[in-house]
């Protein structure tokens, strides 16, 4: 009895993670694909409809073709230029200087706040028309933006936000960087290579598996954004903000059709899933691996 209880002892620790598991996570996820075949509305039972809302979002629904560019147009704007970033900062924080652990502390700190709904409200007060952006502009002789209320400024606004949000890919970069062998580089030097060729040669291809796993999980965070776009902008103006992430918002809670926001949150699932699928295969070509595996 003793060895049995022994046995089950680990099963016991990891249960309430396995009720949290089954109870927060898979049964919503199971009931949100039911819902996504139903006309359920919080107000009323859900009835079965077939394919209904899927046939709506892409035949009928004038927003989610919007909605879906403007969220590939943001992710293509904030993914690579926040793994740019954070490489560049990584390499800059793995020199050798004095007080560099304060540094690097410094620079995660974003990453810590960055997605907070009180550092998006500071985001907005600092981009307001009279923010203390356009009073940084204003004392240097140039004319004020407006960077939130205008359509052509408004996602830029928002990406530099999720870009300042780079700590934990420079994180991972800076472990990876301190994992390269330093014999590559000495090597190199006496080859009488400069700096640029052995960050292209050497660097970039030693830290690719890091590379791959920021490139996944930032992509996975820029197609699902809301935070920012909801309490910065809310979706405006004239919608240029407006994400899938607001319009599955704004149906479920606003217009309580949470079969229809069910079914946008499942093309939202494929749709990452997809390109998730596409940047791994692609991963053979430029991903390098130090033990030759690979996924």
């Amino acid at each position: 009895m003793a060895k049995k209880l022994r046995k089950n002892k680990g099963l016991f620790f990891i249960l309430p993670w396995i009720i949290g598991l089954l109870w927060f996570q898979l049964y919503p996820f199971v009931k949100s694909f039911y819902y996504s075949f139903t006309n359920y509305s919080m107000l009323n039972d859900a009835k079965f409809v077939g394919l209904t809302n899927y046939i709506r979002l892409f035949t009928t629904d004038m927003e989610f073709g919007p909605s879906l560019r403007i969220t590939a147009i943001y992710a293509l704007i904030v993914v690579p230029c926040k793994l740019a970033f954070a490489l560049m900062i990584a390499m800059l924080l793995n020199m050798k200087i004095k007080g560099i652990g304060l540094f690097r502390t410094l620079y995660y700190l974003p990453s810590i706040l960055g997605g907070s709904v009180a550092i998006a409200v500071v985001w907005k007060i600092l981009f307001m028309r009279d923010g203390a952006i356009n009073g940084l502009l204003a004392k240097i002789g140039l004319s004020s933006v407006d960077w939130i209320g205008s359509p052509n400024t408004a996602l830029g606004t928002i990406c530099v936000l999720s870009v300042w949000q780079f700590g934990s890919s420079m994180v991972l970069f800076l472990a990876a960087l301190k994992q390269v062998p330093q014999s590559l580089y000495e090597a190199a030097i006496i080859d009488g290579s400069n700096k640029v060729q052995r960050f292209f040669s050497i660097t970039l291809p030693m830290i690719t598996p890091i590379l791959f796993f920021n490139l996944i999980m930032q992509m996975i965070n820029a197609l699902q954004e809301f935070t920012s776009a909801f309490i910065i902008t809310g979706g405006g103006p004239m919608k240029s903000t407006y994400v899938l992430g607001m319009k599955l918002y704004t149906d479920a809670f606003k217009y309580y059709k949470m079969g229809y926001a069910s079914a946008l949150s499942w093309i939202m699932f494929v749709i990452i899933i997809c390109l998730s699928l596409l940047v791994f295969r692609s991963s053979t070509a430029w991903v390098y691996y130090e033990d030759g595996g690979e996924f």
